[in-house]
């Protein structure tokens, strides 16, 4: 049986991890890693420590889900990376305890969960652009201004330089590039 490995997280620095630190050591935690980040921060010193730090066997421990990952999605991902490493999770509030059937059928469900959500949005994102083509419309990036290109050519022909003939005639840089390639035009050469 290896270690019981906290993590608390708080969003500000007026927040304290103090309660939860007192929760995770009464459900017997060994060590308590803690971060004072937003949940939308993906630099997580104290949870990058923890991993680090754990071992096959142990658990990781937490006060509530929502302090470990700030989507299903990253939840997700993170519990899958734990069980590749031989790392348990153990919820407190939500009662998830991932070394029991039950608690291992829960993030079965929640995957399930994530997988239908992705589905549905790809069918949405379908249908959208169905509805749009339906309207006359064409969703995607525009086709560039064949008269644009033209003149673009004709400058770095003439010898300026293609960043500077993007920027005059309000092209992307590449778009020039990409254009110069196709039409088989040379970048002029730079003064020594």
């Amino acid at each position: 049986m290896g270690d019981i490995l906290g993590y608390a997280r708080v969003s500000t620095g007026d927040q304290d991890v103090a309660g939860q630190r007192l929760r995770l050591e009464g459900a017997g935690a060994n060590k308590v890693f803690t971060d004072v980040r937003s949940g939308k921060s993906m630099d997580r010193p104290g949870l990058e420590s923890l991993l680090a730090y754990a071992r096959k066997g142990d658990t990781l421990a937490v006060v509530r889900l929502d302090r470990l990952g700030r989507s299903l999605a990253e939840l997700l991902a993170t519990v899958a990376m734990l069980n590749q490493r031989g790392i348990d999770l153990l919820s407190l509030e939500e009662k998830i305890n991932t070394t029991s059937a039950a608690g291992e059928l829960i993030f079965h469900v929640f995957g399930a969960v994530a997988h239908f959500e992705r589905r549905l949005i790809a069918e949405r994102t379908k249908d959208g652009i169905a509805a749009a083509r339906a309207r006359g419309k064409h969703p995607g990036r525009q086709p560039v201004d064949t008269d644009k290109i033209a003149a673009a050519l004709k400058l770095v022909e003439a010898g300026l330089s293609p960043t500077m003939a993007a920027r005059q005639l309000g092209l992307g840089r590449s778009t020039v590039y990409r254009e110069m390639a196709l039409a088989g035009v040379q970048r002029p050469a730079r003064p020594m």
